[in-house]
């Protein structure tokens, strides 16, 4: 076998696993469909905080240490995408966040009158916010010099992955519907509009985990990513006019001058949700391999990337 491992998935979660793997000693390959910039990751607006992601207690750790790792990445946030941007969770209160919440500094309760827009409880934070097509290409550049190798590969099986390599991590998001197969996964759609930043240095996200639609804004370099929906069993990849206008009004509601936006283009990425959340497994191959499963993460996969890199990584070598 050429490879010791090869990892199928070339999004966040299967960069961040593979140069995980990497720099433990291992030889990895990734095996991506696209190109890591034209991947779902690449879509994400990408504020750190669990969202609609389960199981909660697993998923709370593994948030914590991946908060950890992009609180130092903050340190060179042009290379690495990662910023600490403060900003306001409206609608959530302290007290009904899990354990997770008692280990991240400065979350603080808001009085009514501090929360922008109309809503009247709010949470304020200083989060990473992620630079996505910037910390792809960090991800890459860092499993590469790490000795690592990305290949532009459709995967039609593990099997094909298996005969080259003893160790096979899955990390192919939705891919892995079929892949697996695995019923259980959904795609739950995600639609932004990109306009330029009229002036707003703070996040605000407003999400009903009850209804498809949200409200927030993101605040990255050259523009402002403005969301969003959550539109379960949806695979379209086209932006509807009629969604972005009423994602644009949702904001403006909050901060009107985004009303007069100029806008930049639209993205649409398409969220790995999975009933019974993450799977994070290993399972033995025919010939004796090892496939190690890490997907199904929604739309957390980049709070969650490096604490679920690290449990794949254990079960990969372990």
């Amino acid at each position: 076998m050429s490879e010791q491992v090869i990892v199928v998935g070339g999004g966040v979660i299967g960069l961040t696993t593979a140069l995980t793997l990497a720099e433990r000693g291992l030889r990895v390959r990734v095996w991506s469909r696209e190109a890591v910039t034209e991947t779902t990751s690449a879509v994400a607006g990408a504020l750190w905080w669990p969202y609609r992601i389960e199981p909660e207690a697993e998923a709370g750790a593994w948030a914590l240490a991946s908060l950890r790792v992009y609180e130092r990445l903050a340190d060179d946030p042009l290379g690495t995408g990662v910023r600490m941007v403060p900003g306001v969770h409206a609608d959530t209160v302290l007290g009904n966040l899990g354990d997770w919440a008692r280990e991240v500094s400065g979350l603080r309760q808001l009085a009514a009158g501090e929360v922008p827009g109309p809503y009247r409880v709010g949470l304020a934070a200083r989060l990473p916010l992620i630079d996505m097509p910037v910390h792809l290409e960090w991800l890459r550049a860092r499993f590469e010099a790490a000795g690592g190798v990305v290949e532009r590969r459709a995967v039609t099986g593990f099997g094909e992955a298996a005969e080259r390599a003893r160790v096979v991590v899955d990390c192919a998001g939705l891919g892995a519907r079929e892949l697996v197969p695995d019923a259980g996964l959904r795609p739950v759609r995600g639609q932004l509009v990109l306009v330029e930043n009229p002036g707003i240095e703070e996040w605000f996200t407003a999400a009903d985990a009850a209804s498809s639609d949200t409200t927030y804004f993101f605040p990255q370099p050259g523009r402002l990513i403005l969301g969003g929906t959550a539109q379960e069993g949806d695979e379209r990849l086209g932006a509807d006019p009629a969604t972005a206008a009423a994602i644009v009004a949702r904001c403006a509601r909050v901060r009107p001058e985004i009303a007069g936006a100029r806008v930049l283009g639209h993205r649409v990425g398409l969220r790995p949700a999975r009933s019974g959340g993450v799977r994070i497994e290993a399972e033995r191959l025919p010939g004796g391999g090892r496939l190690v499963h890490n997907y199904g993460h929604g739309g957390a996969g980049v709070t969650v990337a490096w604490g679920c890199a690290r449990s794949a990584a254990d079960l990969a070598t372990g």
